[in-house]
């Protein structure tokens, strides 16, 4: 029986070509669904190319945020979704939603966190001189950006410290290290720590 994923996405959709490139019906992952809270998104299109169910979900279509989020967490749950990937979705889901899918919700940040969270990642990254920055791949909390980490990998800042020229280093990365986490969670490769549920241990030799 495939393993089967959910995808958010708010704009281009470049991580969840990635996804379909690298796993899409590949070791019994299959991507069953994928939502926006734009009705423009470009990642939608890309679904569709690849013939998958797409669906959008926007905040102003319902009295709150909190009525979107049910919304979408009962069709990804009719859908029987394993796995709820966050590929550039920009809005933070509600702590029910969060509830609902706890451990099974992951999420792809540009930075080497717990350094900087939030929109600004890459842009706070030369604003403090770092050397290098990098890649998280997580799971989501009712935080931002604080959940327990799962992969992470290392860029080194260019010395032009152009800003363009980092997104495009860090952007290659996210495009590797997301889908290999979904794979090692697919191959349950990937659990917390029974003493402190703020570690993950992975086993990358599956």
């Amino acid at each position: 029986m495939a393993f089967r994923v959910g995808v958010l996405v708010s704009g281009r959709g470049t991580n969840l070509q990635a996804l379909i490139d690298r796993i899409h019906r590949r070791e019994g992952i299959e991507i069953v669904a994928v939502a926006s809270n734009r009705a423009d998104a470009q990642g939608l299109e890309r679904a569709r190319r690849a013939g998958i169910e797409t669906a959008v979900f926007s905040s102003s279509s319902y009295a709150d945020r909190a009525a979107r989020d049910r919304a979408l967490g009962d069709w990804l749950a009719q859908r029987a979704v394993d796995l709820v990937v966050l590929a550039g979705f920009m809005e933070i889901l509600s702590a029910e939603f969060v509830d609902r899918f706890r451990w099974r919700i992951v999420n792809v940040h540009p930075a080497l966190l717990p350094a900087f969270p939030g929109t600004r990642a890459i842009e706070q990254a030369l604003e403090y001189g770092v050397k290098v920055t990098g890649v998280t791949v997580h799971f989501v909390d009712e935080g931002v950006d604080t959940g327990p980490i799962i992969l992470q990998e290392a860029v080194p800042v260019p010395y032009s410290r152009d800003v363009s020229e980092l997104e495009e280093r860090i952007h290659a990365v996210e495009h590797r290290l997301l889908p290999e986490a979904v794979r090692l969670i697919a191959r349950g490769a990937v659990r917390p720590d029974e003493r402190s549920p703020r570690i993950v241990h992975v086993a990358q030799d599956v």
